[in-house]
Order: structure tokens, then C-alpha cells, then sequence
């Protein structure tokens, strides 16, 4: 894979993103991704290029010294912050996507991203790839942190360290015309077959539902798709009766196909930490990388200042807001039995 580094360096923060790859051309599962056009000095513009999923909103952030000061000092010397988002390959809106000119990688977690960054001093480099390789570039250094809807859970604590900004909320998706509901009791699931996203949260809850179930003698068939085109084509055919995902892509996607005869609908939602806490979504570097504390003390000023607010509410999340950023706050329990 081609570095960027080099070329970053001595770049301001305005510019950076401008400068990162002009394409998206994967290079062994991953790719170098353009984030934006450049911003003026001490701003970073949130929803630019999403195709009506943001309300284009130019907020102004700049690098906190005190902040700054508590990285890693390979990471301060180096003046960039290499940001993983798992959104290969057919992106993961409004959370992580390819952008109206088709080459920018956009969405509301590579946006928090690049304000991070600025508190932070740093360039913003992006390095895109499927959900299985993002852990794969955190384990080997290869990204410093993901921003990628990532759920704080106590079995990746084992691996990775956390600074926490969204609430987790997942949920059901159906067709519209169908009846269903999901009241959050995992019986009603059964005899019912769902696809989810392998290697995610939801996938380890809805295994967990689907062993209880099978105790039971009551079946639960779960499915897998590399493709979300292919996902929904499955649903829209009745191929599957569900698809289990996080809720700000589900949502969007029933807005997007309202009043068309692909509609969906939201069936019912469920904590991304199980039945007793709530979830929490969260910037994540490896463990012991030194990187949370900041990472949280940079979200906390945009909460203080207000840019963190006017981020969510340009991407329409704003019902996902923390009150504040947590380092490794408890999360999903090794087993919600």
C-alpha cells in the first residue's frame, strides 16, 4: 500500500485532506481515500458531497495545545492522524460512503474524524478498507485509530482501547408491508431469517439470540452478504425477513427508498450493549497506544464548544448524542446470557 505520509507533512490542517488520494482504488483490501476539498484555516466542513444525507455546515475548530500535547509523541512528531474507516466495498451511509462526485469518501464518522484531528494538530489521513481489515490495520500499526461505528464491548478491550461519541443503537429492518415488529424480546424471532454483518456486535447479539433459540428447539437462520445491494435484493425477494444492522444506516436507507416499491421500514430497535446498557459507539486504537485520552479530551472540547452538536445535527443523528466522551466506559458484556 502507498504512504502518504511523507507527502502530508508540513501541510496545514485546512489542506490536507485535499491532498490525500484522488481516488479510491483498493490496494490489497484497502485503499487511500480523499476526504474533502480544502477548508479555510481554523475550519473543517461537515457534509459536503453526501447527496442530501447532511445539510452542508462549515464549523470552526482549531488545534487545543493542552490537547495535543497528550499524544504519543510518535504521533505529535509525525503530524498526522491516520484514520481507519471499514466501509469497503460498498460503503456504509451516512456512516461512511463514496460521496455525489464519486471518488470522495464522506459521512458523519470520517467527518468527526477530521474535526479530531484538527483539535488535535494533525493531518487527517484516511485509509479505507472492508470491516475485517480494519482491525487488521489496527493490530499492525498500519491506522492509529478507527472511526467506523465501531461498539465499545469487553471482549475488544482485550485488543483495543476506546474514546467514546455516539450512542449504539441497532435495529430491524423489514419491508414495509410487512406486519412484523421487534418488541426487543429475541423470541420473536424465531422462524425468522435475518441477515447481519460478519465480524460485527450485532452479529455476536444475533448469534447469541440464535443459541438461546435453538435450545429451545425453535430455529433462527442468519445470513451473510458481502454486498449491500445484494442485502436488500434479498429482502425486497423474501429471500430474508430482516436485516439486523446499526441504526443510522437502516434509517437512512428506509428514508432513501420511502414511496418506492423497494420501501422498508424500521421494525424495532435494541441497545448495541444488550438488554441492560446502553451501547456506545467509539473512536478505537490498540491497547495500550496512548491514544484514548486524548482522543476523548479532543471530542470533549467539540462538546464544550458546541461543534459536536452541530455535527450531528447536520448529519441528522442527533438523537445518538453523549453527553460526554468516556475512555473505555463499560461496554458489551462477554455474554449477554
Amino acid at each position: 500500500m502507498f504512504s502518504r505520509r511523507t507527502l502530508l507533512r508540513g501541510l496545514t490542517a485546512a489542506t490536507a485532506a485535499a491532498t490525500l488520494a484522488t481516488g479510491l482504488t483498493a490496494c490489497g483490501g484497502e485503499s487511500d481515500a480523499a476526504t474533502t476539498t480544502a477548508d479555510p484555516a481554523g475550519t473543517v466542513t461537515v457534509g459536503r458531497l453526501s447527496n442530501g444525507a447532511a445539510k452542508e455546515t462549515t464549523l470552526k475548530v482549531s488545534e487545543v495545545k493542552s490537547i495535543s500535547a497528550q499524544l504519543p509523541e510518535e504521533i505529535r512528531k509525525r503530524g498526522t492522524l491516520v484514520i481507519g474507516s471499514g466501509t469497503l466495498p460498498s460503503g456504509s451511509p451516512p456512516l461512511g460512503f463514496v460521496g455525489e462526485d464519486q471518488k470522495t469518501l464522506t459521512g458523519s464518522e470520517v467527518d468527526l474524524a477530521r474535526l479530531v484531528a484538527a483539535v488535535l494538530g494533525l493531518e487527517p489521513e484516511v485509509r479505507r478498507s472492508t470491516w475485517e481489515n480494519l482491525f487488521i490495520g489496527l493490530d499492525s500499526g498500519k491506522v492509529d485509530v478507527a472511526f467506523s461505528n465501531v461498539t465499545d464491548t469487553e471482549e475488544r478491550k482485550q485488543k483495543y482501547e476506546f474514546a467514546s461519541y455516539r450512542k449504539d443503537d441497532l435495529a430491524l429492518e423489514v419491508k414495509k408491508d410487512d406486519t412484523w415488529t421487534f418488541d426487543g424480546d429475541y423470541h420473536s424471532l424465531a422462524g425468522k431469517t435475518v441477515s447481519v454483518g460478519n465480524g460485527t456486535n450485532q452479529e455476536k447479539i444475533l448469534l447469541e439470540w440464535k443459541a438461546k433459540l435453538a435450545k429451545e428447539g425453535k430455529p433462527l437462520t442468519v445470513k451473510y452478504f458481502q454486498e449491500t445491494n445484494s442485502l436488500y435484493l434479498a429482502l425486497n425477494s423474501g429471500k430474508i425477513d430482516a436485516y439486523f444492522g446499526p441504526s443510522p444506516n437502516l434509517a437512512y436507507h428506509a428514508t432513501k427508498t420511502a414511496g418506492t416499491p423497494q420501501a422498508t421500514r424500521i421494525a424495532g430497535q435494541f441497545s448495541g450493549a444488550g438488554e441492560t446498557l446502553q451501547g456506545l459507539i467509539a473512536a478505537t486504537a490498540k491497547k495500550d497506544s496512548g491514544l484514548a485520552k486524548p482522543l476523548a479530551a479532543a471530542i470533549n472540547h467539540l462538546i464544550d464548544s458546541g461543534a459536536y452538536a452541530k455535527w450531528l445535527a447536520a448529519w441528522n443523528l442527533s438523537n445518538e448524542a453523549v453527553a460526554k466522551s468516556e475512555v473505555n466506559p463499560p461496554g458489551l458484556p462477554l455474554t449477554n446470557s
